[in-house]
Formats: C-alpha cells, structure tokens, sequence
C-alpha cells in the first residue's frame, strides 16, 4: 500500500483527490489529512479513509475537531506548525493543495522526506521555484504538477528533447468577465467575480482567474517548472476550457492536450505517475463539441498578465512578493475596500515600492527569506490600500 498524505482535504482539489483514493481503497494507507475551517468534511473523511492524523489550520477549530474524532483513534493537531509537521509525516506521494503561500512549508517538508510532491499550490513555485526543485534534487524527490494548465504541459513533454521546444500555449477560460465592457469591470463586485463560468472552484480561485491573477501565476509556474525562457511562454482566452495547454516544437508541430474540465485528470495523472490509469472522468465526443475558440488576451482587461512577465524578468524574491501582494489585494477585494481592478493596481505598486529591497533579486532563497518578503509585501499592500 501506498503511503498519502493530502494538505489542503477539504478543498476541491482535495475533495477530488479523495474521491479518486476512495476508488481503490486497498491501495492506499492514508497518513495525514489537513484543512482550514470545513471541521465536518475534515473529520468525515478522516473517519472515512482511516488517517493517522487530521490537522486544521485554525487553532481555535482545535476542540471542535477532536469532538468529532473523539473515540476514533485518529490524532488531531491544529496550527500552522502542526500543518508543517504534517507534511514532514513519512509518506510516498503528498498532495499540496493549500491554498497560498502557507502551502510552501509543508510541502518542502514532504521532499524532505523523499516524497512524490504532487503540487496544486503554485504559489510554492511562484514564491520560491528554485528552493523547491533544489530541496527536491537533494533528497531525491518528485516534484509533480497538478494545475490542469502545467499537467498537460508535463504530459506533451513525455519522450522530447527540450531543445526541440519552441512555444508553451497555456488557456484561459477569461472568467467570470470576460465577455463584460471594460467600463462594468470597475464596479464588478466579489460576489459576480466568484462565479465561474466553467470550473467549480473555490471563492479565492475563481476570483483569480475572473482577474486573470490566477493565469499570472501560472505563466510564473511554467516558467520555474520547465525551466524555460519567459519569452516563449503565451497565454491564449479559450472559454471552452477543453485544450487546456499545447507544446510547439521547432518542427511547426503543436501538440495539444485535450479533455474536460475536470481536475480529476491531472490528480489521477500525478498520483498514478508513470503509469497512466483509467480515470472516472469524461470521455469528449468532438463531433458534439462543434466548436473550439480562441482569442489573445487584452492586457488592459488583465493587466496581471503584464505584471506576470516583468516578475519573471526580474527573478530572485520577486515572485514572493508578487504573489503576497495578490493575496493582500484580493483580501481587501472581498472586503469590499478597493475596486476590481484596483486589485492590479495595488500589487504593481507593491512590486514598484519593494524593487529597490536589498536582496530581492540577489540575495540565496531561504524559507526565510521568502517569508521575510512575503510579510514586507503583504504590509506594503495594507499600507498602500489604508493610504498611508
């Protein structure tokens, strides 16, 4: 049996993840569980699958989940030390689908040990690519992309030579605004940028991808994964969300993943990797598809985009306080303290007020380091939203 842990169970990744274990239960011994808030998922499914431990972030969420275990036998810890700890626990593949720079400890932790790192968190390659691939080569790990985008990237790449590559296309499905007039953006509430047209997704993520923050990261993800120059990396608005990433090749060859909208086809890919598995998901009939779209990005519409290349080209703890910085933003957007597309706006004045920081693009990338960035760029973030 296979030891698995999943960081971030409660959410869809981790509800999907769940559903693929569940699906074969003899060959999977559950070690670790983790969530936030949803205490009735998380104790249901550590009842269910027979963890060892289950650990919610919130401290105060503590007695309520060893209420719902108790009699169980299951250990409960409650923290974010608790949650690094459980990623240190001894496991043969990890899930690490927290969202936000929270994720990026635990799942260093995980390679620590050896582990298969299947990663949903982009925010660990966007804050901190180069530690997370070295921490991986030093304990001889795998680091295993879960974003449907990077899946499929990973998957084109299968047997090629990465000299032969000359483009990565990764899709948009433009979210929840990506038919509106430029003039409604400004008073687009959280509530209308949280509903997906496509995916069924959480209120942060879906926001993202509404502002296009979401596909930023990822063009920083691809860039940290494959280890390929910025410039050959291109985004394309395709609201149908059926090619989710294509490979092109110095022959004028493009090669093009295709399948639905369901993320259950990148987990099972990673948790099953390298063998490729029958998945309960489902099979497209082109003929009834009719049609496939695309369009370029209108960068005043996503200004993310932008902001995205010049992270990249900076380098070092840019990426960090990029993401930080975004998540500060959306925070005060749900809020309803700052507009839609003043969401861009904060986080490129962040990037502008911290790009004179010693050691943000130099200095070694340290777990410390990264967080010492992250907190000077969520504080920048508060300060420039309070005026100050």
């Amino acid at each position: 049996m296979r030891k698995v842990s999943i960081l971030g169970a409660t959410g869809s990744i981790g509800q999907n993840t769940i559903d693929l274990i569940k699906r074969a239960p003899d060959e999977y011994d559950v070690v670790a569980l983790t969530g936030a808030r949803n205490i009735k998922q998380l104790a249901e499914d550590a009842k269910d699958l027979r963890a060892d431990i289950a650990v919610t972030a919130d401290p105060n969420l503590l007695g309520e989940l060893r209420d719902a275990l108790a009699g169980s036998g299951i250990e409960v810890a409650a923290g974010q030390q608790a949650l690094v700890e459980a990623g240190a626990r001894n496991a043969d593949w990890v899930m690490s689908s927290i969202v936000g720079a929270a994720g990026l400890a635990p799942g260093l932790e995980a390679l620590k040990q050896g582990a298969s790192l299947a990663l949903a968190n982009k925010e660990s390659m966007v804050c901190a690519g180069a530690l997370v691939k070295a921490t991986a080569k030093q304990n001889d790990a795998h680091v295993l992309p879960v974003d449907s985008e990077h899946s499929a990237v990973f998957q084109g790449l299968i047997g090629e030579d990465m000299k032969a590559v000359e483009r990565i296309i990764i899709t948009a499905s433009g979210g929840a605004f990506r038919d509106w007039p430029m003039e409604k953006l400004a008073g687009a509430t959280p509530a209308q940028a949280a509903t997906h047209p496509n995916w069924d997704m959480g209120q942060r993520i879906t926001i993202d991808s509404a502002s296009m923050f979401n596909k930023a990261l990822e063009v920083i993800e691809t860039r940290e994964f494959f280890e390929v120059l910025p410039d050959i990396i291109e985004v394309l608005v395709h609201p149908q969300s059926m090619i989710h990433a294509l490979v092109g090749f110095n022959d004028g060859a493009l090669m093009a993943h295709v399948g639905p909208p369901d993320m259950r086809h990148a987990i099972g890919f990673a948790l099953h990797w390298p063998e490729r598995r029958k998945l309960p998901v489902e099979r497209l009939d082109l003929a009834a598809l009719s049609q496939l779209t695309f369009r370029a990005p209108d960068e005043t519409r996503w200004p993310a985009l932008r902001l995205a290349r010049e992270v990249m080209q900076a380098g070092g703890h840019t990426g960090a306080v990029f993401n930080a910085a975004k998540e500060r933003a959306l925070d005060h957007f749900i809020a309803e303290k700052i507009g839609f597309m003043q969401m861009a706006e904060v986080v490129e004045e962040v990037l502008t007020r911290l790009s004179a920081q010693s050691g943000l693009t130099n200095a070694e990338m340290t777990l410390d380091s990264v967080l010492e960035m992250d907190h000077l760029a969520r504080k920048s973030a508060d300060e420039i939203i309070a005026g100050t």
